[in-house]
């Protein structure tokens, strides 16, 4: 209620004046939250990502850059909201009409694994968000990226990391080769990605048939190393081989998370168990580091 001041009873404008206006806060703007989950399991959240997601009338993870050791069940039950999955197609198709249209009328938390920037896809999320006057709040944690310290090997003395993708009978990329080869050649250790296939179209879906889905695929270490020393019969410039020294790492952040270093000819050898695995083939190693 608006009262004009010559209407209000004397006594009650004393009272006013003893105690002064007090500022009350402008109603919060709608929010995107982009909330990073780690690398482990439903515990790894942040208490500021909890806060966000509890404060959220939507939340969505995203489900198809990485995977977490949870389920869906699992989460909802430890942040006690109800979460949607979002796949590649969602991602790639609904977006702008789904996701940011939804934030310009409530609180929307998008979950990642690891940390919201260590993909580019969430990256071109938050262009987009901007370009629609969404705001945006980021909530980091733990990724793939600084966790591989634990293996020993100094995060500064790593350069551009590298993405390897399943080779196909038609189609066998090879541009990671090159940025490969200039950190080898500078002494530098390169964290190599692996190949995450979840939701993936069938070619005959591509070609306009009925849709359907090829099973999950994760590429292992072993598949990786397959595939460089391939590249690397094929162009002998020597930015691998059998006998370099790489260290394999499995479920980063997990409980049972896994460490083997070795030449790429020894661990072709070595069962690393589930995924998710990245490769670290080795440039110079210091002294310390071999410790």
């Amino acid at each position: 209620r608006i009262w004009c001041v010559s209407s209000v009873p004397t006594s009650l404008q004393v009272r006013c004046r003893r105690y002064p206006r007090q500022i009350v806060p402008a109603v919060a703007s709608l929010m995107l939250y982009l909330v990073g989950l780690g690398l482990g399991d439903a515990s790894d959240i942040t208490l500021r990502g909890l806060e966000a997601v509890r404060r959220c009338q939507r939340v969505v993870l995203e489900a198809y850059t990485s995977v977490l050791a949870a389920s869906v069940e699992e989460l909802e039950a430890a942040y006690g909201v109800k979460i949607e999955v979002a796949d590649r197609e969602f991602a790639e198709q609904r977006v702008d009409e789904d996701l940011l249209a939804s934030a310009e009328s409530e609180d929307v938390a998008f979950l990642v694994v690891g940390d919201p920037f260590c993909a580019t896809t969430h990256s071109d999320l938050q262009l987009r968000a901007a370009q629609r006057g969404v705001e945006v709040r980021v909530v980091h944690n733990a990724n793939i990226l600084t966790s591989v310290g634990v293996c020993g090997l100094q995060l500064y003395r790593y350069g551009e990391c590298i993405s390897l993708v399943f080779f196909t009978e038609t189609w066998k990329p090879d541009s990671f080769y090159d940025k490969l080869k200039a950190n080898r050649e500078r002494g530098l250790h390169t964290l190599c990605l692996l190949d995450i296939r979840v939701k993936e179209l069938t070619v005959k879906a591509l070609c306009g048939g009925k849709k359907e889905y090829e099973p999950p695929r994760y590429m292992s270490i072993q598949n990786a190393i397959q595939q460089m020393l391939e590249v690397e019969e094929s162009r002998q410039e020597g930015a691998c081989g059998k006998d370099v020294m790489c260290v394999g790492v499995a479920r980063m952040g997990q409980r049972d998370q896994k460490i083997v270093a070795g030449t790429m000819c020894e661990l072709l050898e070595v069962d690393m168990g589930p995924p998710l695995h990245s490769l670290i083939v080795c440039g110079e190693v210091h002294e310390t580091e071999k410790e």
